[in-house]
């Protein structure tokens, strides 16, 4: 799935001009954490987030929005003042494995969508990448996931699928993980049933090992110095 699937088209923007207020208005009317900043021409200069408006905004403002004399310190405060310049953006026509790698890379919440003028196309968040991942993995619907332990040499994943398919059980998706075991990988299938007993007692029998889903994580795999 593309980035141009999945992201926001319909941006909030703002003026590098306006001032903070109105940026901290728009975040919370629209219940956002990210205005790109663009020119006239669309073309995107800048970025600014929740987290820049909280710390541009003293703390006794917070403590009393209503004191005056602090609200007239900020009002001179633009956004030019406080956006991030030169912000990384991606194109559209990635994928969204590549939006979600370097969303981690950058430690961002969102990554603007630029064409090759630059021109701002749309914003792709977090919460966008899982609705999308969501959508990819058929996890919406009701279902059950399994973690199987494979050997990795070719066919293992052939025996499971008409295993599985032999049932009449409809998958929603299907993960391989890296495993902390040599020559292994952890297979996840989503089964869109509920009654997977007969299924387990069947991988179980063909001498597959069942691992919990929920006890397997990440972090227990070997980490490359």
């Amino acid at each position: 799935m593309f980035v141009s699937q999945s992201m926001t088209r319909k941006v909030v923007t703002i003026d590098k001009e306006a001032g903070i207020f109105e940026a901290q208005e728009k975040l919370a009317e629209h219940r956002i954490r990210h205005l790109p900043v663009v020119d006239a021409d669309n073309r995107l200069i800048g970025i600014v987030t929740d987290r820049d408006i909280r710390s541009a905004i003293p703390y006794g403002l917070f403590k009393d929005p209503d004191n005056q004399p602090e609200r007239e310190k900020l009002a001179s405060l633009k956004i030019r003042d406080i956006m991030t310049t030169n912000p990384k953006t991606i194109s559209a026509g990635y994928t969204i494995q590549d939006a979600l790698l370097l969303i981690e890379e950058m430690r961002v919440g969102a990554l603007p969508v630029v064409d090759e003028q630059g021109k701002l196309k749309g914003i792709i968040s977090v919460r966008d990448l899982l609705r999308a991942f969501i959508n990819v993995l058929g996890i919406g619907q009701p279902g059950t996931l399994l973690g199987i332990l494979v050997e990795e040499k070719i066919g293992q994943m052939k025996k499971i699928v008409d295993a599985i398919t032999e049932e009449d059980v409809s998958f929603g998706s299907v993960l391989v993980a890296r495993y902390w075991e040599k020559d292994k990988r952890a297979v996840f299938p989503y089964l869109l049933t509920q009654n997977v007993a007969p299924i387990k007692r069947k991988l179980k029998n063909m001498g597959y090992t069942l691992i919990d889903p929920m006890k397997w994580y990440l972090d227990q795999l070997p980490r490359h110095e």
